[in-house]
C-alpha cells in the first residue's frame, strides 16, 4: 500500500527560519573584540536586566528560598533519575588496551572535557528540566568546571527554579545572561569563567546559530532546530491519548512538527477530530503555538502495515518517537532512527522531557539518522595511546617506511628509518617499498 497523507504539512521546520547568520556573527565578533563590556551592552539591549551578571552565593540562596518545597522535591526527584541514568551510562565506558603485535601495546582511555557551558532557556518557557539534563550529565562525566547561562527577566532575574536546579545539579557559576551574549561569554571565558570546551543545551535560532558558528573552536552537543515528534499507533491505541501527546509537543512552538503514522484509518480520523478540541482548551499562548504547528507543520500518514509504518518513521528520523501499538519488543528491535524512543502509552515524551531519567537534549530535523542525544559520552574525549619495545617497533617501522615512501612522504619514512638503524645497527632492511 502506498502511504496516504490524510493531513500534509504546508511548511517544513526550516521554511521560515530566516537568515540570522550575519546578525549572530556580528555579535560574536563584537563580543570577542570588546570582551565583557560588549557582552554587557548586548545584555542591556536584549535582556534589559541591570542586576549582577554572575550570581553570588547569597543571590543563589535567596532565589532558591523562593522555590516551594514541594517543587524542590520534584526537581530533586528528576535530578536523581537523570543522575542515576547518567552514572549507568558512564559504566559503559572503559579504558582498554591490546597487544597489537608482540611488544606493541595500544590503548584507549576516556577523558572528560575540562569545562562545560550549559545554556538553559528562560524566555517563553522556563526550562527547569534543561538545567537538570545539561548540568547533571556534565557533572557525572567529570567536567572540572560547569557554567550555566540563562536569560534573566527584567527586574526579576533568572527564574528562581532554574537557579535552584542549576546549583543542585552542580553548576560552578551561574550567569544571568541570555542569547548570543550568554553563549559568547561562556565560549570566550568572560566574567571569570574558563573558556568552555563544549557548549550544550537548547535555545532559540540565535543561540543555535551561535553554537553552529563557534563549533570547531569549541565542541557542541549538536546542531539543533525546532523540536519534533512522531507517533506510531495501531488500532489498539487510544485516540484521546494520541491527540493529547501530539498537542503536548506542538505547544513547543509554531514551527514544531508533529506527525502521526498509523495503519488504522478510524484512529487517524478520530485523532484529527480531537486535536483542535484539545488545542482550544490550552492557555492562550500555548494554544497559539500548538494551533500554528498543527495547521502548518503536522502530518497524518496512513500506512498499509507496521513494516511500512516503521520505514516511514526511520525516514523521518524524529527527535521523539512514540509507539502506541501491540508487540513493543518488535518495534524496539525494528526501529533504527530516533533521538529517544517511548514504548507504550504508559510513557510519553513529556516524561523524558522532565523527569524519567533519559536526556531531553536530542537530535532534531532528521539528525537522528546519524547521532544520538546529549549524554555523558558527549562530554568525553575518547583518546588513544601506544607504547612499544624495540622488538615490537621493528615490524611497524618497516611497514611504516615502505607505506610512507609509496605515498611520497619521505619525512615520515625517515622517522621509521632512524629508529631501525639505531635499534638494529647490524641488520639490513628493505625500506624502499619496491620489489
Amino acid at each position: 500500500m502506498t502511504r496516504e497523507y490524510l493531513k500534509k504539512s504546508s511548511k517544513t521546520s526550516s521554511s521560515d527560519s530566516g537568515d540570522v547568520k550575519d546578525t549572530v556573527q556580528a555579535i560574536l565578533d563584537d563580543i570577542e573584540a570588546g570582551g565583557e563590556e560588549a557582552a554587557k551592552r548586548y545584555a542591556d539591549k536584549f535582556d534589559r536586566y541591570d542586576g549582577n551578571h554572575v550570581l553570588t552565593s547569597k543571590e543563589i540562596a535567596a532565589a532558591s528560598a523562593l522555590v516551594p518545597e514541594n517543587i524542590k522535591d520534584d526537581i530533586r526527584f528528576a535530578h536523581d533519575n537523570v543522575r542515576r541514568f547518567a552514572e549507568t551510562q558512564m559504566e559503559t565506558l572503559s579504558d582498554i588496551e591490546i597487544e597489537i603485535v608482540p611488544g606493541l601495546i595500544a590503548g584507549q582511555k576516556s577523558i572528560p572535557c575540562r569545562s562545560a557551558g550549559c545554556y538553559v532557556p528562560g524566555g517563553r518557557y522556563s526550562h527547569i528540566a534543561s538545567a537538570i539534563m545539561t548540568v547533571t550529565t556534565a557533572k557525572v562525566a567529570g567536567c572540572e568546571h560547569i557554567a550555566v547561562c540563562s536569560p534573566p527577566r527584567p527586574e526579576v532575574g533568572i527564574s528562581p527554579a532554574i537557579v535552584f536546579t542549576s546549583d543542585l545539579c552542580g553548576a560552578d557559576k551561574i550567569l544571568a545572561m541570555g542569547g548570543v551574549q550568554g553563549v559568547a561569554s561562556m565560549a570566550f571565558g568572560l566574567f571569570g569563567l574558563p573558556q568552555a570546551d563544549i557548549l550544550v543545551g537548547p535555545g532559540n535560532q540565535f543561540v543555535a546559530e551561535a553554537k553552529r558558528i563557534l563549533f570547531g573552536r569549541v565542541g557542541i552537543d549538536m546542531f539543533a532546530g525546532p523540536t519534533d515528534s512522531l507517533i506510531l499507533a495501531d488500532s489498539t491505541a487510544d485516540p484521546d491519548i494520541v491527540a493529547a501527546d501530539l498537542v503536548g509537543q506542538a505547544e513547543h512552538g509554531y514551527n514544531s512538527p508533529v506527525w502521526l503514522v498509523t495503519d488504522d484509518r478510524a484512529l487517524a480520523e478520530r485523532t484529527m477530530e480531537l486535536v483542535p478540541q484539545f488545542i482550544a482548551a490550552l492557555p492562550k499562548l500555548n494554544g497559539q503555538n500548538a494551533a500554528a504547528a498543527w495547521d502548518d507543520y503536522a502530518e497524518v500518514i496512513l500506512c498499509g502495515d507496521r513494516e511500512e509504518m516503521a520505514t516511514t518513521a526511520d525516514e523521518y528520523a524524529p527527535e521523539h518517537l512514540t509507539v502506541q501499538a501491540v508487540d513493543l519488543d518488535w518495534w524496539l528491535g525494528r526501529l533504527k532512527c530516533y533521538g529517544s524512543l517511548f514504548l507504550g502509552e504508559e510513557t510519553t515524551v513529556a516524561f523524558g522531557d522532565k523527569a524519567s531519567g533519559t536526556n531531553h537534549v536530542l537530535p532534531t530535523s532528521g539528525a537522528a539518522r546519524y547521532t544520538g542525544g546529549l549524554s555523558v559520552h558527549k562530554y568525553m574525549k575518547i583518546v588513544t595511546w601506544q607504547r612499544a619495545t624495540r622488538e615490537g617497533a621493528k615490524p611497524i617501522a618497516e611497514a611504516t617506511a615502505r607505506i610512507s615512501r609509496l605515498e611520497g612522504m619521505e619525512g615520515h619514512a625517515r622517522t621509521a628509518d632512524i629508529r631501525l638503524h639505531k635499534y638494529f645497527p647490524d641488520e639490513q632492511f628493505d625500506l624502499t617499498g619496491t620489489d
